[in-house]
């Protein structure tokens, strides 16, 4: 690999900035298992605002907000969630759903990451049958990942949670890039979250933190959650020290996530004018993009040989902007996939 990459890989690869350093290193901390460290407090307090709720817990992963909520929500005894075939919790978290809540999983087909009300509707068990597992749980990804960074928009989500209501289902909101989706509409988070009962939000994305996610929900919930935050080693001691990344994340990056936003929209107008690609620049409304050619696992190499680092999935190229990555980086990736595919 070069010594110099453009790393497109996902938005997960950003780098602390020199900004975000000097609040870590001064970060004000305390046991963070004990309920004493002030910077960790203050985050969580933050976030339950952000996001409307009542109270929320510092997780070390995005992928623990998922697991714990999952837990809070499906009981062992038959129970079923329902989400998108590609959502987080399916492709990309080791089967834990069914390892840690012994969760039966129902998988729901939709374009670009997202199924909609009949979908669902269609997929209710009859609570009277005693053969089939219980309809418990409905989540949804926002944005969605493996869909390409689209935003569920609040009507579509609306119908779904009223399925739920109707079947009395538990709800979940994967915001694992929540704050772009707030970015690219203008609604705010708690407007997006409104209506679940667990929500999270991840700072290791295009926040630029180095780890951590942060689940929110009641009360009641996130003093449940904790138990699990324990029980899944996710308690920690002095996380001020990582909380303040996020927080300086949450003070200073937001609303930079436009930024992003425009540079997938080039990238996404310059991809479909290289010939052999084939993409919707219409579709791209965040900071992903995926596209199609003829042999992705042959271009995918090309690229990391030129410098230019990308995700295969499914024989599909993905590339993430973020704040890493400038406008002349994406111009460099674009030049690079020309140059391969000529």
């Amino acid at each position: 690999m070069p010594d110099s990459v453009i790393n497109l890989y996902s938005d997960t690869q950003t780098r602390p900035s020199a900004g975000m350093r000097q609040a870590m290193a001064e970060a004000e901390v305390g046991d963070e298992q004990r309920g004493q460290d002030p910077t960790v407090t203050a985050l969580c307090e933050e976030v339950a605002e952000l996001l409307g709720k009542e109270a929320a817990v510092f997780l070390p992963s995005g992928s623990m907000c998922n697991q714990i909520a999952i837990r809070l929500h499906i009981r062992p005894l038959g129970d079923e969630m329902y989400l998108h075939r590609l959502a987080h919790p399916i492709t990309a978290e080791a089967g834990g759903a069914a390892a840690i809540s012994g969760a039966m999983v129902m998988p729901l087909e939709g374009e670009g990451g997202m199924f909609d009300a009949a979908t669902l509707r269609a997929r209710m068990r009859d609570a009277r049958d005693s053969h089939e597992p219980r309809s418990r749980l409905v989540a949804i990804e926002q944005t969605t990942n493996l869909g390409g960074g689209r935003v569920w928009p609040r009507a579509r989500i609306e119908a779904v949670l009223e399925v739920a209501r109707e079947f009395g289902l538990r709800t979940h909101l994967d915001g694992a890039r929540l704050l772009n989706a707030t970015v690219a509409s203008g609604a705010s988070a708690a407007a997006y979250a409104a209506g679940f009962e667990t929500a999270w939000i991840d700072f290791s994305k295009g926040l630029g933190a180095p780890v951590g996610g942060c689940l929110a929900g009641s009360a009641e919930l996130i003093a449940e959650a904790w138990r699990y935050k324990q029980m899944l080693g996710g308690s920690m001691r002095q996380a001020g020290i990582i909380a303040a990344a996020a927080r300086y994340g949450l003070q200073h990056n937001v609303e930079r996530l436009a930024e992003d936003h425009a540079n997938a929209k080039f990238l996404a107008a310059g991809l479909a004018e290289i010939d052999g690609v084939e993409i919707d620049p219409a579709t791209v409304e965040t900071n992903i993009v995926i596209f199609d050619v003829a042999d992705a696992a042959a271009l995918h190499d090309k690229l990391l040989a030129a410098g230019v680092d990308s995700s295969l999935l499914e024989g599909r190229i993905r590339m993430v902007t973020h704040l890493d990555v400038d406008r002349a980086g994406v111009e460099t990736a674009l030049a690079a996939v020309k140059g391969a595919l000529s």
